[in-house]
């Protein structure tokens, strides 16, 4: 089947008490793992690029990266997401582009001026049959050209989403309930410490969820800033010359309880990184002669599909969704 929009997607989404997951992608293994887990469990998947990712990666290259997972994957629907566009220009490129879906991220602007813009990317968008992903609130934290520290960020204000989404058409909406961009979402001193030593980063706001989904009945609501930072891969980095002391996610029991709310849509980038990362560490050490990148850059995709899955079942619950 051709690239899909989210639409349909998240209403079975919603309806059945799941997430889809949105996975960025910047090159071609990366891709491949991902849409080979999601194949192979018949899920339903995102796969959405930043303004960071084309710029490393090129519009083009990755556009045909995705067709051609499109068509390695006729089973399952797609949707290629801009994700955290910075303004409007760049929302048109993507949707004159071939994209399905843009997130206009203008966050970080006055609630009017925030209406302003996100109205006139919808109005674009839906004249081109794409939608549109806004947000209310601002996220902590640094991911590609996203830096936001934790004096500036905000959680989403719920008497502000009704008003929000009536005046600007938008499709689905971020909000900021504790989630926070990268591989250091927390500070240790906003944790507590378990009895093996490790980090326990503070709840999410589950209040504000709830809230925000009652006056949003049937609403998509969408999580950015959501990978769990898995030890076992900040362990293999540490272990194998990284530096990655105190890196901390959000636990993923959380995030599935999250899925089974008014959460449609999941998004996971830093996760995606670590495993890549751990893997061609450990493979380096145990080869160091090695040099052909197809021989580290294999089991580096392999691992990807092996996260990419684990993601799908335990924690979005839309294995078998497609």
């Amino acid at each position: 089947m051709p690239l899909v929009t989210s639409t349909e997607m998240f209403k079975k989404a919603y309806d059945g008490g799941y997430a889809i997951g949105a996975f960025n992608v910047n090159n071609m293994e990366i891709v491949q793992g991902i849409t080979e887990a999601a194949r192979d469990l018949s899920a339903p998947l995102i796969l959405q690029v930043s303004k960071g990712a084309r710029a490393y990666a090129n519009h083009t290259y990755l556009l045909k990266l995705v067709e051609a997972a499109v068509i390695e994957c006729p089973n399952i629907p797609i949707v290629l997401h801009l994700d955290h566009g910075p303004d409007f220009e760049t929302c048109k490129s993507c949707i004159d582009g071939g994209f399905t879906s843009v997130m206009i991220d203008a966050s970080g602007k006055p609630f009017a001026e925030n209406v302003e813009i996100t109205k006139k990317v919808v109005e674009y968008a839906h004249d081109h049959g794409v939608v549109v992903e806004a947000e209310l609130g601002t996220l902590a934290g640094v991911e590609d050209d996203v830096k936001v520290s934790a004096e500036d960020s905000s959680y989403t204000r719920p008497e502000e989403v009704e008003e929000f989404v009536s005046k600007t058409g938008c499709d689905s909406l971020a909000i900021a309930i504790g989630t926070s961009h990268g591989a250091y979402k927390f500070k240790p001193e906003q944790c507590t410490r378990n009895a093996d030593g490790l980090l326990v980063p503070p709840p999410l706001r589950f209040d504000v969820l709830e809230d925000v989904s009652k006056r949003l009945p049937g609403f998509p609501i969408v999580l950015h800033g959501s990978s769990s930072v898995p030890q076992n891969f900040v362990k293999i980095i540490n272990e194998h010359g990284g530096k990655m002391p105190n890196a901390i996610g959000v636990p993923e029991e959380e995030l599935r309880h999250a899925a089974e709310l008014s959460v449609c849509k999941i998004n996971i980038d830093s996760d995606l990184r670590l495993a890549m990362t751990a893997c061609i560490r450990e493979h380096f050490a145990e080869f160091p002669a090695h040099f052909d990148p197809r021989e580290y850059l294999k089991p580096a995709r392999q691992a990807i599909k092996e996260m990419v899955s684990h993601k799908i079942v335990n924690v979005l619950g839309c294995d078998h969704k497609a």
